[in-house]
Parts: C-alpha cells; structure tokens; sequence
C-alpha cells in the first residue's frame, strides 16, 4: 500500500512539472525589480548573456518580473507598475484619498511627520518576505509566482554576486526546458 502511494505520488510529480515548464517556457521577457547589492544587475547580465530570457527596462512591456522580495511591497510595488485601468469609482476613491493626505499634512507638527507616515504603512518598511537569496518570478497578469529559488552569496563581493547570478540562471533555464536536478 505504502509503495503504491509512492508510485502515486511519483507519477504525479512528473505530470505536474511539464505544465510548470511550460508555464515558463512561454515566457520571453522579464523587468527586474531592485534587489539587494546590486543582484538585479548581476541577473540582467546572466539573463541576457545566456539568452534565457529578454530582459526589458519598460515594465509595462514585461510578462514577469524578478524580484527578491513577497509581501505588500511588492503588490504596492506592482500597482505603481501596473494599475488597473481606471474607473468612476475608483477616481473618486482617489480623490478622497489625496484630500485625506493635503488634510494630515496639515495635521500634527512637521517633526513627527515621517514617523506617522511609516506608521501608517508598516509593510513598507518591513523585511518581511524579504529573506537573502530568494528569488521570485511573478507573472505580471496574475501576479502568480511562477518560479522561485534560493541561491544566498557566500558575501557580496562582484566575483561572488556574479557566480551566484550565475547559478540562478541556469537554474531557470533547467526549470523552464523541464529538466529536473538532483538536490
């Protein structure tokens, strides 16, 4: 009983990853969110020296973005980028909330300002979703979370980035040809 289960479960494994890769087989061009010291770039250069994926510095002409950080940074991160078109009401939503900003301005004494502000949005300012080494690709429609992986440098000189960079790279490419790797 147990090994038909294993065989089960075996077998679904290797139906579910063609769809995963196929998934990321259509993708064709990727935007880079700012990552910590410098990684975005070191993954640009790999991206396009390896032509895994194009990379693009206009968002709105990307499918996914690559980010090293989840959470409400990010989901604010991609309404900045990606707004839904807008609508009667939600105009109006935004006008009360520009009216509610002009009216706490004028509130408490400038001094405090900043701390009321971070206050306010504590997800901004948090790390939370933010763990070194973790790399997310998100597709930008349905802000699904195509692909990850966790690749942390030994430190954060440029030889180090770069062969980390590296490493994720071909991680993807693997990932999106449907290739599995041993652990």
């Amino acid at each position: 009983m147990v090994n038909a289960m294993k065989r089960f479960l075996f077998w679904l494994s290797c139906l579910a990853l063609p769809l995963s890769a196929a998934e990321l087989a259509s993708l064709h061009s990727v935007y880079l969110l700012p990552m910590a010291n410098g990684m975005d770039q070191y993954l640009a250069n790999r991206l396009t020296n390896l032509h895994v994926l194009q990379v693009v510095t206009d968002p709105q002409r990307a499918e996914a973005v690559l980010t090293d950080r989840i959470g409400q940074p990010l989901e604010d991160r991609l309404q900045d980028l990606y707004p839904p078109p807008p609508d009667k009401e939600a105009k109006q939503k935004q006008k009360e909330k520009q009216a509610e900003k002009e009216q706490d301005s004028q509130g408490p004494s400038p001094i405090f300002g900043d701390v009321a502000n971070k206050l306010a949005t504590p997800g901004t300012n948090s790390s939370f979703g933010r763990a070194k080494g973790t790399i997310f690709l998100v597709e930008v429609k349905t802000r699904k979370i195509l692909w990850s992986t966790y690749q942390r440098p030994k430190d954060t000189t440029s030889h180090q980035l770069d062969r980390t960079a590296t490493q994720i790279v071909n991680q993807l490419k693997l990932d999106m040809a449907g290739t599995q790797t041993q652990p």
